[in-house]
């Protein structure tokens, strides 16, 4: 499509907008006493206006059944997190006993990384980007420190080439032949949060199994903004919050994908609870844990029904307007992005923005390097409706979200930005 930097072209591109009706449903943020322009669905999701009945639904049941709602309540709590799998095995490509919704991000990714990484003294690294989000820093750093080895020696960081941002593919294949004997794990992110790339899972994967280690993904950026298929690339697992792009809530209930190859393996650790045992004798309260030989298997406790909820009323919006078409129009919002910036840039008599974003290699967010003003555009933005993100020292992410976000607003945006600039 040939884009055009004037309000009628964006207008227009929002009347062919098939998916343009769900940004009523949802509770915008105000500014000023305006509706503000919402770009930070990366960060936190806006609220769907049906979750608050969802909620309400539950806490009704709560007061009035007490403990019998685990199995009268409109949805029995005792099975509630079953409702979950068919809806997020869309979202991130995989069958639906390969997920489960519980837990937090990093309390998953710590589980799974004790069923996946198991060290030895001869296979002992991992694999990860630089530039990783701090929580998967700490995680990788604690987990190796559990297991006796120095995080300096264990922990392997691909870095973009010199004067790039982006980190190329090849150069993770190669970081991966190069240690091919000594790797225990790669774990990458999916979308890295920094710069918005995508990186290549199905090549990562296929190197990491190659070479005969276990492949995972923090999903945090990428579940529910790219197109993935985690089971048809062969990733052994990977987890995701909800609070981004899924919209769930601050600090809403995150999801684990194992992939169903290794259900059976009885030789894998885990640290198990009550939740993830076998459910035809889970209340016989007996020693000997027995998993269930799904994902459920990696269960500890039970659901948290009212996070639970808030999570059901956006993937029921997820399911109406279809992950494919979702993610059509993510991208098409973000090439419309890069369009208007670069069309910035050239106003300009010095140039204020780099794209760090790879265009070709992008979900939704665009981080832009700030090479002048950076924090006073930043704080400016805000002044004039506009809510993006920051991220030290210099880098602004915009990320317009195709369920509530418009092309019109992206026009606004770019002639906000020029007005400051200017």
């Amino acid at each position: 499509m040939i884009f055009e930097n004037n309000l009628a072209f964006a207008t227009q591109l929002d009347k062919q907008d098939s998916l343009n009706h769900f940004r009523e449903q949802f509770y915008i943020p105000v500014i000023n006493g305006n509706e503000c322009i919402y770009f930070t669905g990366n960060s936190l999701g806006l609220q769907p206006k049906t979750t608050q009945d969802y909620v309400v639904n539950e806490l009704e049941d709560w007061a009035n059944f007490g403990v019998e709602g685990h199995f009268h309540a409109t949805n029995p709590w005792f099975s509630y997190h079953e409702i979950f799998p068919q809806q997020v095995a869309k979202i991130v490509g995989a069958l639906p006993e390969e997920v489960v919704v519980m837990n937090h991000l990093t309390v998953n990714l710590h589980l799974l990384m004790t069923t996946f990484y198991r060290p030895t003294k001869e296979r002992f690294k991992i694999i990860c980007e630089a530039k990783a989000f701090p929580s998967d820093q700490y995680a990788f750093e604690s987990q190796v420190k559990l297991h006796g080895f120095n995080p300096d020696e264990a922990i392997i960081e691909v870095k973009p080439r010199e004067g790039e941002y982006s980190i190329r593919t090849e150069d993770i294949i190669a970081t991966i032949e190069k240690h091919s004997s000594s790797i225990a794990l790669v774990l990458f992110s999916g979308v890295n949060y920094y710069t918005g790339q995508v990186f290549d899972m199905p090549s990562i994967t296929k190197a990491a199994h190659n070479i005969g280690a276990y492949c995972g993904f923090d999903l945090a950026h990428a579940a529910g903004n790219i197109e993935l298929h985690l089971h048809d690339w062969d990733v052994d697992f990977a987890c995701w919050c909800s609070y981004k792009y899924l919209n769930s809530g601050p600090g809403g209930v995150a999801g684990a994908y194992i992939h169903q190859k290794h259900f059976t393996n009885k030789s894998l650790q885990r640290l198990a609870g009550w939740w993830g045992q076998n459910k035809t004798n889970r209340f016989k309260m007996e020693k000997g844990f027995d998993p269930i030989e799904t994902a459920e298997g990696w269960q500890l406790s039970n659901a948290p029904i009212l996070s639970m909820a808030a999570h059901k009323a956006s993937l029921d919006i997820f399911e109406d307007a279809g992950i494919e078409n979702l993610v059509a129009k993510g991208k098409q919002l973000s090439d419309y992005l890069f369009f208007i910036i670069e069309e910035l840039n050239s106003t300009l008599t010095k140039k204020a923005i780099e794209i760090i974003t790879p265009k070709n290699e992008k979900g939704c967010q665009v981080s832009m390097l700030m090479l002048q003003k950076g924090k006073e555009v930043f704080e400016a933005l805000k002044q004039n409706g506009v809510l993006a993100d920051w991220r030290e020292p210099n880098v602004i992410r915009i990320a317009p979200v195709p369920l509530y976000n418009t092309f019109k607003e992206i026009y606004h945006f770019g002639e906000i930005v020029k007005r400051i600039l200017s």
